[in-house]
């Protein structure tokens, strides 16, 4: 045997090897595999997507108008700080999607436009009324969108779920598909949690502290702020802690008298882990500030010793412990009760940042593994039956040389499978259908080479020379009808989503080991049949 066919034998017999090796996870031999072998396994095979082994699909809608209602609480805030800065005397109120500012003089008009010339003058007559610009508050609307969509990303991550789906769908919709999630209520929950951390001040030098009840039954909260509506400082407002008595379960809230100014936000936040309380056994949330939002927090605790500062989330006070002295280093505690899973979500959602808008679920549909099981057997039925007919037909059509163009098929297969699995590629039924698509282009490609020694041999050339040329006649032919192919996955890939993108991928991978295996492994067998003796005839 000649050297060249040699390394092409052992090319072809090594990439087998590493299919088979890559494809073992997704086999029964696996699981009688040693420990040792398991652990070192670089990879996990191929995944199952939603439509074949069941999960969640959530379609949520990024709430923009809140998006810029945020905005513009933050620039009212820091406008405050603008005029202390520059000794203006001010007052300024944000009023929805407007931030208004009294007096309406020149010193104030100036101040405001050279700090932020994203705002536009809306009007002047009592007070300067200002609104974010239009142009601006569609930025700030896409912006949102695209931070949510990473911030769930993030959240999804870490929560451990594999090979997830996640795009933006229409302006403000993100979907999110969690395939072999196993309880979906704890993820919707930790993907759709806003996570807004803030720190505010208790209020408790004002009169109506005292009247505030120690507690009140869970769900009269809105009674409750309603009651003492009239009597609520302003610069002030009720939140509510939520307390759970340990021995019956109860659930009550205790309202609290806030002010309305944070003092400090969870985007400075450069850890969160879950640690243990040594004196009651309880899980709770340490939180490390990062170097600025060390400095502000060392500054807040050492301008307000003795009183009280509260930690809330999402709207809800969870401790509200009194500062004892300036703290430095820049790390707090959220105690609350919380269950070892509470914490660890907690933890989840604080790393992976807040949402800069809320979201609302239009669409939360758990898909049953049933209907994976049922696609998965109709495309191994489907699959099979097509494989044996072609199979059938090549071998009645072209006999011999039949037979290696079902080797190459054979081939193509494990080698499939062998490089999607070496990637944890996800398998979807649209992929399922790209390689059977990928198995009839490898059919294909034999028949063209065929048919070019079909015609090398009615010239009257030997088999050797009938095979030489119908591979070189056939070549250009074959590169680029697969070429076009591989562009056309390519641009589905980048452009499609979730089973579009599953389509491509199984394409471009049965393109291109297709190529291989027509053009090397064919001929190889075809130079192993031929080398060391004269063959007069060409079963084909």
């Amino acid at each position: 045997m000649k050297k060249d066919i040699l390394w092409r034998v052992i090319l072809i017999a090594a990439t087998v090897i590493a299919a088979a090796m890559f494809f073992l996870p997704n086999t029964p031999i696996f699981q009688s595999m040693p420990e040792w072998w398991k652990k070192n396994m670089p990879n996990k095979g191929i995944v199952l997507g939603l439509d074949l082994q069941g999960g969640l699909h959530i379609v949520f809608e990024v709430e923009g108008d809140k998006a810029v209602e945020i905005a513009t609480e933050r620039i009212a805030s820091s406008l405050t700080g603008v005029f202390e800065r520059k000794k203006i005397q001010a007052v300024v109120k944000r009023d929805g999607l407007f931030v208004t500012i009294t007096p309406a003089n020149m010193d104030v008009k100036k101040a405001v436009e050279d700090a932020y010339p994203i705002l536009t003058l809306a009007d002047s007559k009592d007070a300067l009324k200002y609104k974010i610009s239009s142009k601006e508050m569609q930025r700030i609307k896409d912006t949102a969108s695209d931070q949510v969509l990473e911030v769930i990303r993030n959240r999804i991550d870490q929560f451990g779920v594999a090979e997830p789906t996640i795009h933006r769908q229409a302006e403000n919709e993100i979907v999110v598909q969690l395939p072999g999630i196993k309880d979906p209520k704890r993820a919707v929950e930790i993907i759709g949690k806003t996570a807004l951390l803030e720190f505010k001040l208790v209020d408790d030098e004002a009169s109506l502290a005292a009247e505030l009840p120690a507690s009140i039954i869970q769900g009269e909260e809105s009674q409750a702020i309603e009651r003492f509506r009239n009597k609520i400082p302003e610069g002030d407002e009720i939140l509510f802690q939520r307390i759970v008595n340990k021995e019956t379960g109860v659930v009550t809230k205790r309202p609290m008298l806030l002010k309305k100014e944070t003092l400090l936000t969870g985007d400075l936040l450069a850890e969160a882990r879950v640690n243990i309380d040594q004196r009651f056994n309880e899980p709770y949330v340490s939180v490390t500030f990062n170097s600025a939002g060390a400095k502000i927090f060392e500054d807040i605790t050492g301008k307000n010793v003795k009183k009280r500062l509260a930690i809330i989330l999402d709207g809800n006070i969870y401790s509200a412990p009194a500062i004892q002295e300036k703290i430095g280093g820049g790390n707090a505690q959220i105690t609350g009760g919380f269950t070892m899973d509470e914490s660890k979500d907690l933890a989840i959602i604080l790393r992976a940042g807040a949402l800069p808008a809320p979201i609302k679920t239009l669409q939360n549909v758990t898909v049953g593994p049933s209907l994976g099981r049922d696609s998965i057997e109709a495309g191994k039925l489907a699959g099979i039956i097509g494989t044996i007919l072609v199979v059938a037909f090549m071998i009645f059509y072209y006999r011999l040389s039949g037979i290696i163009a079902d080797f190459a098929l054979a081939l193509n297969i494990i080698l499939l499978l062998g490089a999607m699995a070496s990637l944890n590629a996800t398998l979807t039924l649209p992929g399922i259908a790209g390689i059977i698509l990928a198995i009839g282009m490898a059919v294909d490609s034999n028949v063209l080479m065929f048919e070019r020694m079909r015609e090398e041999l009615r010239t009257g050339k030997t088999p050797r020379a009938a095979v030489d040329g119908g591979y070189k006649k056939a070549f250009w032919t074959i590169f680029d009808s697969h070429v076009t192919t591989l562009i056309t996955a390519a641009v589905l890939f980048q452009f499609g989503t979730g089973p579009i993108k599953g389509f491509a991928v199984t394409l471009s991978l049965g393109v291109a080991i297709n190529l291989f295996t027509a053009l090397i492994g064919t001929k190889t067998v075809f130079d192993v049949m031929q080398s060391g003796r004269e063959v007069k005839r060409l079963s084909i």
